[in-house]
């Protein structure tokens, strides 16, 4: 069997000011320390549960956070951005996936680093109507496959207020419990191996009796998407398919979750790309 791993950093235990999430920060090389560290034991745990091969995908940033020196003969790695359905890169022809480092979307209150997919560039995403987390985002695109997401381990008010609600299923493992926007609470290294470890033969369990299943979004897909500057949907509404709302606001239907994603992605690249050219401006 063949399992997927996405993994990001703002949801990593101890994972709480900036200087821990870029390359050039003072903290980035204990955070990637730390998010290797857990998952590898969540690649270890189903490699012991009989997942001959482990796809991890390394979807924070600029996508090359995890160390690699000593991957296990069953892991593959994705890394490098920009790549087709980003944090979902590697899920094609898995069985499961889990996501791990995950937090809660823009706008939660006292939630480490809240944002949806693109801090610098987006306020809200909806999937047909629903505003998702980058967690329901990437399962209903992994979804588009029938992978079912078997666990998640990140932040506890994402797992309160997504998992438990719209993937009840999915084993979770909170690995911290946020304070503020730049703080948090975290269990010991060696209470958060113990959960993960249990976490994954659960799952594992409740798939060979057909207790998870995939979370599928009806078709076509209606996304919608809300800039925090309209500068970006200025850009956006230049794409025919977009449809500009108001000032901040855009739509556009796709067939299905990996298109609405690859479009998703474009939309915010041309966002990053314009910040980029009016930075030169100054």
């Amino acid at each position: 069997m063949r399992a997927f791993i996405s993994v990001d950093l703002e949801g990593m235990p101890y994972v709480v000011i900036p200087g821990h999430l870029n390359l050039k920060g003072s903290l980035y090389d204990e955070a990637r320390k730390i998010a290797t560290k857990v998952t590898l034991i969540v690649a270890e745990e189903l490699n012991k549960n009989g997942f001959g091969e482990v796809v991890i995908a390394d979807s924070h940033g600029p996508m090359v956070n995890l160390l690699v020196d000593d991957l296990p003969e069953y892991v593959e790695i994705v890394r490098g951005y920009p790549r087709p359905v980003s944090m979902l890169s590697g899920v094609q022809g898995c069985d499961v996936a889990l996501f791990i480092g995950y937090h809660a979307k823009f706008g939660t209150a006292k939630s480490t680093f809240d944002h949806t997919y693109s801090g610098g560039t987006i306020n809200k995403v909806k999937v047909n109507g629903v505003t998702v987390s980058e967690f329901l985002l990437n399962s209903y695109t992994a979804g588009d496959l029938n992978v079912p997401v078997i666990l998640v381990a990140g932040e506890a008010q994402l797992l309160k207020d997504d998992v438990h609600k719209y993937a009840p299923w999915a084993e979770t493992v909170a690995l911290k419990h946020s304070l503020s926007r730049v703080s948090a609470q975290s269990p010991s290294v060696a209470r958060i191996e113990k959960e993960l470890r249990e976490s994954v033969k659960r799952g594992v369990a409740k798939l060979k009796q057909n207790k998870v299943k995939p979370l599928i979004t009806k078709k076509p897909v209606k996304m919608e998407m809300t800039f925090i500057a309209s500068h970006f949907a200025d850009v956006a509404d230049l794409l025919p398919i977009v449809k500009r709302i108001d000032g901040l606001n855009v739509e556009y239907t796709a067939r299905n979750m990996f298109e609405a994603y690859k479009i998703l992605e474009m939309l915010v690249l041309a966002a990053s790309g314009i910040s980029a050219l009016l930075e030169k401006r100054r």
